[in-house]
């Protein structure tokens, strides 16, 4: 397992991931960065956690739209070998940590 850096909305966090999942861990930081980002920068919600809670649901949402042959299940991970539940794992036992998303 390897460690990396990532920053969310100026925030850094540090990630496990697998052998060779750094670049996509990145990847998929970056464009949580880029979601949650975008919607601080609408100005119309303020608060951390509901940034954080409509960004994950823009995404999933992207996600959905996929066609299905194109769209693995949660239990697949993605096309780049990511599986999707750990990493939600990852991120909840990281701003669990956090103690607070605001």
């Amino acid at each position: 397992m390897n460690a990396i850096e990532v920053t969310i909305m100026g925030q850094g966090y540090r990630l496990v991931c697998p052998e060779g999942g750094e670049a996509p861990l990145q990847a998929a930081a970056a464009a949580v960065d880029r979601e949650m980002s975008a919607i601080r920068d609408a100005g119309k919600v303020k608060a951390r956690e509901r940034i954080a809670v409509l960004a994950a649901l823009n995404l999933a949402f992207a996600q959905a739209e996929r066609p299905a042959a194109a769209a693995p299940s949660a239990s697949e991970g993605l096309a780049d070998g990511i599986d999707i539940e750990a990493l939600i794992k990852r991120v909840d036992q990281t701003l669990g940590a956090d103690g607070q998303l605001l």
